[in-house]
């Protein structure tokens, strides 16, 4: 980069940030999960990665290709690689067991929000698709997993839901005619990007009238209407086919045990609400109408494991519902193991996770996001899916009252885009972990030192690296023998290694 653009670019960078300090609202239950600040950084300086391997003949047979990302570079090539015979004295291991595998991975992403893709759509077409090809191309980021909203969430510009008014349990005035504008158009060209791209949807509310308060904000669903509600999921479904974006997984409720007290659109559903609908009413819609969309219950905290576990004790419910979809806002990711150890058959998804938007350190989280990832991923999901994709400046569109981050900020004025901490830590794992791929097992002493490892279908072997404290040295121990590496501090480094020769 040449100096004065450098120069202008960190100009731009010091008024985002000032905006971001403008914002005071915060989601209250983030306030605990800190994440550490940088602004970005795109000029690239010397490769501060040495990986050293021995000569053993199998590993000599393997190309390694080596990115970082950390104070001073983003998601750089570190083309450096020497030969070495001996290990280092007090240097941390990382051992990878190769045949020791466990869940296969769908894949990453984040959500087209109403606001995100309104935001999408406001950019020039030239620059869409030049973002969408950094975001979806497989060449690219390659993300392959993403959420979209079954009527308003508090990331959009207004409130609707698809058939608003009087109660209308035959639903005579549905229609998705809100969604035509601009969040098709910009999911059938994420999908013309990516068409492996995989879609789930979320209700954050059901249409007013089928909720006990009569409004999409808080309040309860009423039992009475869930056989309406279940011909409203299969409608949404269906007219989005029709506009040429079939989608392959549902959520019963985005977060069913929470009602946001009435200040955002949501909805409380009790256990016995959610088994009821899926059991009764949204499963056999389903199967009456020849769908083939997955469900997927809870789509909330982690400290909800027990009644997941309950849910699919619940006769009946794992006819129609073999996934479960966790938030990463309350509790501990080790809890999920319960639900699989429980239910070895279920598939886990990490459906939603997101930085303060008002906080200072915001565009810094990559090494935050990054242990965050590994512990979600070594804790069985096979996805990994942030909120939403993109925001302004100051967290909008937004009606609710937290102006949570996404993976990029678009100024709304400038309609400059600026990468969060949240999106670098999160290419480090959808660039280079493939759909199908295995995760392998890997263990190290070092507790602070975050590490996954997976086999990808083609056979390369990716090992992803955190290390949020200060610089020190790594050893990545294989089956056929030893990669040594010097880690810089608040950094995450991703190795990939050619197939077996």
């Amino acid at each position: 980069m040449a100096a004065e653009n450098a120069v202008d670019h960190r100009s731009g960078e010091l008024t985002f940030l000032n905006k971001l300090r403008m914002t005071t609202t915060r989601r209250t239950f983030l306030k605990g999960a800190s994440v550490s600040a940088m602004a970005i950084a795109d000029a690239v300086s010397l490769p501060a990665v040495i990986c050293l391997r021995d000569s053993s003949p199998h590993l000599s047979g393997r190309s390694v290709q080596v990115w970082l990302t950390d104070d001073d570079q983003k998601m750089t090539p570190v083309p450096h690689l020497v030969s070495s015979e001996s290990p280092t004295p007090f240097a941390d291991s990382i051992v990878i067991q190769e045949r020791t595998q466990f869940q296969t991975m769908l894949g990453f992403g984040a959500a087209f929000t109403d606001g995100s893709c309104l935001l999408f759509n406001q950019l020039s077409p030239a620059a869409r698709e030049e973002l969408f090809h950094r975001l979806f191309h497989r060449s690219e980021m390659g993300l392959n997993v993403c959420r979209t909203c079954i009527g308003s969430s508090d990331h959009s510009a207004s409130l609707y839901s698809f058939d608003e008014g009087a109660p209308d349990p035959d639903l005579t005035r549905f229609s998705i005619g809100h969604d035509r504008s601009y969040i098709l158009p910009i999911l059938r060209q994420a999908r013309s990007v990516n068409p492996d791209l995989f879609l789930f949807s979320s209700p954050w509310s059901p249409p007013g009238w089928m909720k006990d308060n009569g409004s999409m904000l808080g309040g309860c669903m009423r039992h009475t209407y869930m056989p309406a509600y279940a011909n409203y999921f299969v409608k949404f479904l269906q007219g989005y086919e029709s506009e040429g974006v079939p989608i392959q997984a549902i959520t019963v409720q985005n977060e069913v045990d929470a009602d946001q007290q009435g200040l955002m659109p949501a909805c409380f559903w009790p256990q016995d609400y959610e088994t009821d609908f899926v059991t009764q009413h949204l499963g056999p819609a389903f199967e009456r109408s020849g769908l083939k969309t997955q469900i997927w219950i809870i789509d909330h905290n982690y400290n909800l494991w027990g009644r997941a576990i309950a849910e699919f004790e619940t006769p009946g419910l794992l006819k129609y519902a073999k996934s479960v979809a966790w938030h990463g806002y309350s509790g501990s990711p080790e809890w999920m193991m319960r639900v699989q150890d429980a239910f070895p058959e279920v598939s886990m998804h990490w459906t939603e996770g997101s930085p303060d938007h008002d906080d200072p350190d915001y565009l810094k989280c990559w090494a935050l996001w990054s242990q965050k990832f590994s512990q979600i991923l070594r804790n069985g999901c096979r996805s990994i899916t942030g909120w939403c994709l993109a925001t302004d400046e100051y967290g909008k569109p937004n009606i609710g009252p937290y102006p949570l981050g996404g993976l990029l900020t678009i100024d709304s004025k400038s309609k400059e885009i600026y990468h969060s901490g949240q999106f670098w830590a999160m290419e480090h794992y959808a660039r280079f972990i493939q759909r199908g791929a295995v995760r392998l097992d890997s263990q190290s002493p070092a507790k602070d030192l975050a590490h996954c490892a997976f086999q990808n279908p083609n056979g390369s072997l990716v090992v992803i690296i955190t290390n949020p404290g200060g610089p020190r040295v790594c050893e990545l121990r294989l089956q056929e023998g030893l990669t040594r590496i010097s880690l810089t501090g608040n950094s995450i480094v991703t190795l990939k290694y050619s197939g077996a020769a």
